[in-house]
């Protein structure tokens, strides 16, 4: 049985294959691209409305419980270029 995870934009959940994983290092939001980096880890759908949606709700701040702002724009470009 294929495990199932949340994305954290649009709610859904979906396996965990068709989702990317998110990890904070220090205020900066990194795509983990073998979803084994130490730490909590946000599962988000690899599109540009889920993103966009996480973001806007402050999503990956409470997912990954961090203090302050993420810089997500170097998570944004790398998804916007594989997806």
């Amino acid at each position: 049985m294929e495990p199932v995870r949340t994305c954290v934009g649009c709610r859904t959940r979906a396996s965990r294959a068709a989702l990317c994983r998110a990890v904070a290092i220090d205020s900066l939001l990194v795509f983990d691209e073998g979803a084994s980096m130490p730490g909590r880890g946000a599962w988000v759908h690899p599109t540009r409305a889920c993103v966009d949606a996480a973001i806007t709700r402050r999503a990956f701040v409470r997912a990954l419980r961090v203090a302050g702002p993420l810089d997500t724009q170097t998570f944004e470009n790398r998804i916007l270029a594989t997806g």
